[in-house]
């Protein structure tokens, strides 16, 4: 496993199921700027905003085409496996929710301030146990982190605008300088 952050704006991305999982999933989808569609037979839960098509329908061969992405949130184990196999022949990332074997990306646990993201994934093994680092990192890390980010970003542009290179600099000093009110007890 490698985990990678990729940019979704505009990805088109569906969401097979609409109980609290599928929607959980697709909340996540849409603060990433993804372009999501939601497919299900019934919506349990209420759909979020931002979802940009809902069809209230059971999956059909030929509906991941188009998708670079796709999440199967539903606990039909006979239309996973049509998902799975949809998903393989047409080379598209898929998430069975539950079933790590036959997934080919996880969720993580997210902590986000300002730009900057820590995850923490299990690879599907315990998504609680990841939940639960994700909160006691949370806690021990500086409140600031987003603000600290802002200014090196402007501080990194403002090297660049020069014609330098950020690559032969130490940032650790500036770093901890920006960090070393910020950190909890």
């Amino acid at each position: 496993m490698l985990p990678l952050a990729f940019k979704f704006e505009s990805v088109p991305v569906l969401v097979v199921g609409a109980g609290r999982v599928g929607a959980r999933k697709a909340e996540q989808l849409i603060e990433a700027a993804a372009t999501v569609t939601m497919i299900s037979e019934a919506f349990i839960a209420p759909v979020p905003e931002g979802v940009a098509y809902v069809e209230e329908r059971r999956y059909q061969r030929g509906d991941l085409r188009g998708f670079h992405l796709v999440v199967s949130a539903i606990g039909d184990l006979a239309v996973n496996d049509e998902i799975v196999a949809e998903a393989r022949d047409e080379r598209i990332w898929l998430n069975v929710v539950d079933d790590p074997a036959r997934s080919s990306f996880y969720f993580m646990a997210l902590h986000r301030q300002g730009e900057v993201t820590i995850a923490v994934t299990t690879e599907g093994a315990a998504p609680a146990l990841a939940q639960e680092i994700r909160t006691l990192a949370a806690q021990r890390l500086p409140n600031n982190l987003g603000e600290v980010a802002a200014t090196l970003r402007e501080e990194r542009r403002a090297v660049h605008e020069r014609g330098a290179s950020t690559e032969d600099l130490d940032w650790r000093t500036r770093i901890r300088e920006l960090l070393s009110t910020n950190i909890p007890n």
